[in-house]
């Protein structure tokens, strides 16, 4: 009989609550504030780094999950009989973890020769709930008699064809990641210049700059409009950081342009805030798969 487990990093934002509800095991990141360690979700709430990065003399840093420790976690799912582990990491290109990841299953079959787990490890391309949302609904389709193989196909699928919109009210954090540089940063801030940035296959793309915090959301809207042929079929969520005034704004807005609400409202959690900073809107929504030629049916 099969025994399946669901696993992730804290990179995915899933709610406790969700990962509980499926099933879903989510490895914290550690993350560096001014020289002390923490672990996300155990050492603080999402509202407490945000005051951290606040307060903070640096730019809080982020370290990968090692291959050792995901080998460790591996094992545990063997000795308690698990047949299939379903792993899906935060994005390659952003961080070592996912290529750790592969190599902790390369190390486990070493170390545990002729087990029974059957790992996949699978690389969102992405961050937060732009695909922690779809692994939720992957575990509740599984636990709900869904066959493993279809369900991760589809969720796969859906990873494929996500994108993200994001800004952030102050440049700090965007600078440190390099998603602006450090001269447009002092320029925006002194100016109230805002990015608008896309993400898109794990790739990050100021697509426009706009001038006050008050043109930012219309911004990302209308971007938004640009990528999608009918926004009023589109699946979206918002993600946020510590206002919830401008959380707000953003889903009335996207209300009345999409026509109807978002699938769910999320907190950006530490792996992800420590880029963005403590004052960061997002739009994860549904577009067109990138890999078309991967989901051709199959000819007769």
């Amino acid at each position: 009989m099969s025994k399946i487990g669901f696993l992730t990093d804290s990179s995915a934002d899933i709610p406790q609550e969700l990962a509980e509800k499926y099933g879903i095991e989510v490895v914290g990141f550690p993350i560096n504030v001014d020289g002390q360690e923490y672990i996300e979700r155990r050492d603080f709430t999402n509202d407490q780094f945000y005051e951290m990065m606040r307060n903070a003399q640096g730019v809080p840093t982020t370290a990968a999950i090692t291959q050792l420790q995901w080998c460790e976690i591996y094992a545990r799912y063997v000795d308690e009989g698990y047949t299939d582990l379903i792993h899906v990491s935060i994005n390659s290109t952003g961080s070592s973890t996912y290529d750790n990841a592969r190599k902790a299953v390369e190390l486990l079959n070493e170390e545990r020769p002729g087990h029974k787990l059957h790992i996949q490890v699978v690389d969102s391309h992405t961050y937060s709930m732009v695909f922690g949302w779809y692994l939720c609904e992957c575990a509740r389709k599984v636990r709900n008699g869904g066959e493993l193989a279809t369900c991760v196909k589809e969720l796969v699928y859906k990873m494929d064809c996500m994108e993200a919109c994001l800004s952030a009210y102050n440049l700090k954090q965007l600078k440190k990641s390099g998603r602006v540089s450090a001269a447009a940063a002092v320029v925006g801030d002194l100016l109230g210049i805002r990015p608008v940035i896309s993400l898109t296959n794990g790739v990050s793309k100021v697509e426009a700059k706009v001038r006050g915090d008050a043109a930012v959301i219309p911004a990302m809207v209308k971007w938004i409009q640009t990528r999608v042929e009918n926004v009023r079929d589109m699946p979206y969520m918002i993600g946020y950081t510590s206002s919830e005034v401008r959380r707000d704004e953003l889903l009335k807005l996207c209300k009345k342009t999409f026509g109807h609400p978002p699938v769910y409202c999320f907190k950006l959690g530490a792996a992800v805030s420590a880029n963005t900073g403590p004052d960061a809107i997002a739009i994860a929504f549904e577009g067109k798969p990138r890999s078309l030629a991967a989901y051709e049916p199959e000819l007769p």
